[in-house]
């Protein structure tokens, strides 16, 4: 199995199951807690001003309460930057559901996921939710970050980090994983969602 989409190990996720993440108040909640009661797609975005990243979100922002309850599943997205900045992300992407912020990176360090600041290589196609040329994308990135709330610069999280894509729970098991390979690599979210049994749209 490539390195990407590995599961994390029993001793990863109980360590994991201790790091703590902050919600869109400030408040401190256990990863463990997230993952204990039902299955959890759970992603985790690159900092808070990359543009790549808002159209992702905003295309699992379409996925649909009912479908989720139907799965008996819950979709949740953690950022690398500070906590202060979620519900102005939530509301530009229209993303309705639970959102974290992990400042630490603890979390991105124990699922292996990397650092870089490459983009598609070359001859692969795109993914489907890079609406935007990349000069547009940084704009926009620009734009909603920056510009629109200078009061968080340098708050946004670490630009260099990648995110990836996971499915967790009912408690400490993972049955996907797939960790972006470079900036422009979450997983389709049709993918994502067939994965974990998530009706569409």
């Amino acid at each position: 199995m490539a390195a990407h989409t590995a599961l994390p190990s029993p001793d990863t996720l109980a360590k994991a199951a201790t790091l703590k993440v902050f919600d869109d108040a400030g408040k401190e909640v256990t990863f463990g807690s997230l993952i204990e009661n039902q299955k959890t797609i759970l992603v985790f975005i690159r900092h808070f001003f990359c543009g790549s990243c808002q159209q992702y979100v905003m295309q699992l922002a379409s996925v649909r309460k009912e479908a989720l309850d139907e799965a008996n599943a819950r979709l949740v997205i953690i950022g690398c930057g500070d906590w202060k900045l979620i519900k102005n992300y939530c509301e530009a992407a229209g993303y309705p559901y639970a959102m974290y912020a992990d400042p630490s990176r603890a979390l991105y360090t124990t699922f292996g996921l990397v650092e870089s600041l490459e983009r598609t290589p070359a001859g692969q196609a795109k993914r489907s939710y890079l609406g935007q040329s990349f000069l547009g994308n940084l704009v926009k990135s620009i734009w909603e970050g920056p510009l629109k709330q200078p009061q968080f610069i340098g708050k946004q999280g670490k630009i260099s980090q990648l995110g990836g894509d996971f499915i967790f729970g009912p408690g400490q098991t993972c049955s996907y994983a797939s960790r972006m390979k470079h900036t422009e690599d979450h997983v389709e979210v049709a993918d994502l969602m067939k994965e974990a049994g998530v009706a569409l749209p």
